[in-house]
């Protein structure tokens, strides 16, 4: 199983609370557009196992017409062996999303959505500076059903700084509207973004970390009352229903990724392209790939496992191995976790660990005391 990434870095406005790379400047839109599918060439034998998800990220790829994403799709399918149930998951906003649009998308093979929502309330959408209100946030659910989609995934952000949000209002929408899954994160200011600056002035506080644990305790056990299986820490399915592109992530499957910002895993390696539009673009029209090269060490990689599986509803296996290299949790750590299970944090399951609604709170922090020190 092997994915593959597609970075559509532009996106109408700045989100106050984004640090991803995009542009809101489209004049080199054809001509990226254009390098995309080059790359595509120049990398097509970087992934050796058939392609069974592609998603395309952002940005915002909603921007793209239906053409364009069909453009790209078919160098994809003429270029890599895919899987004939393969996943192709878009990322969308709201405002992109009329009815004519969805049913060009679900045409060109899109079979996949996943809808930037953030929440349903018009004073958190406006703090937040998305481009669209609460009203369209109801409707492109709606609509998505009538075009044929019957895999959509909604984005909520939680921990909001603002005595307006509540919570609890924006679950029980997204779980009234029923879609397949859910993805809800704690908000994270990050320094270059616009909540970054206020923060550093003063005119922004963030919240608590007992709010912040709070907002996560009432999202669990409100997507587990209402049928969602909590199979990641920030992901929500009904049955069946996981994002299989995001779970060839947490299971160390190898993915290539495509544009200015887009990284690639091998199994051995990781590699991050340029993150400018125009510098990324000359390079590849001149046959050369913009990316920095990471080489993994066994250890590196034994801690993504460990990081990784342990975000998982199926957690991380006691023994693991890396070529030649095996770790054995229970003779490395065995005293750290007895008491990681008599304090309730995990338990063991067919030689696994696995962590409890009370150390998914804490899971990092159990990660990092796992990892093996080089």
């Amino acid at each position: 199983m092997a994915g593959i990434y597609i970075h559509v870095p532009f996106c109408k406005q700045a989100c106050h609370y984004c640090d991803f790379h995009f542009s809101t400047s489209l004049n080199f839109r054809d001509p990226l557009l254009k390098a995309l599918k080059t790359e595509l060439q120049l990398q097509q034998d970087y992934l050796i196992d058939p392609i069974s998800t592609i998603y395309f990220g952002g940005g915002t790829p909603s921007l793209l017409t239906d053409k364009e994403i069909e453009g790209i799709l078919f160098t994809i399918f003429e270029l890599y062996q895919t899987n004939e149930s393969v996943e192709i998951t878009l990322e969308a906003n709201p405002d992109d999303l009329t009815i004519d649009y969805l049913k060009s998308l679900h045409r060109v093979g899109i079979n996949r959505l996943s809808i930037g929502i953030q929440s349903f309330q018009a004073p958190v959408l406006q703090w937040m500076n998305r481009a669209h209100n609460s009203k369209q946030a109801i409707q492109c659910l709606e609509i998505s059903r009538s075009a044929g989609f019957n895999n959509i995934s909604i984005d909520l952000i939680y921990g909001v700084p603002l005595p307006e949000h509540n919570l609890h209002a924006d679950l029980m929408k997204a779980v009234d509207l029923q879609p397949e899954h859910i993805s809800a994160y704690n908000l994270t200011i990050e320094p270059k973004t616009v909540f970054g600056h206020q923060l550093k002035k003063g005119t922004l506080r963030e919240v608590s970390e007992e709010e912040a644990v709070r907002c996560f305790e009432l999202t669990m056990s409100t997507m587990k009352a209402n049928g969602y299986l909590h199979y990641e820490i920030s992901n929500f399915s009904l049955s069946g229903k996981e994002s299989q592109h995001n779970t060839g992530y947490w299971n160390g499957h190898h993915y290539l990724g495509i544009g200015p910002s887009a990284h690639s895993f091998n199994g051995k390696t990781r590699q991050s392209n340029l993150a400018n539009n125009r510098r990324y673009q000359q390079k590849i029209n001149n046959g050369v790939i913009p990316f920095s090269l990471e080489v993994l060490t066994s250890a590196q990689r034994i801690n993504e496992l460990i990081m990784l599986g342990l975000r998982t509803c199926k957690g991380v296996a006691l023994k693991l191995h890396i070529d030649a290299f095996e770790w054995d949790l229970v003779t490395q750590s065995g005293e750290y976790l007895e008491k990681l299970i008599d304090n309730e944090f995990a338990w063991v399951e067919k030689d696994r660990l696995i962590l409890t609604d009370k150390g998914k709170l804490i899971a990092d922090g159990i990660a990092e005391d796992l990892f093996i020190i080089e």
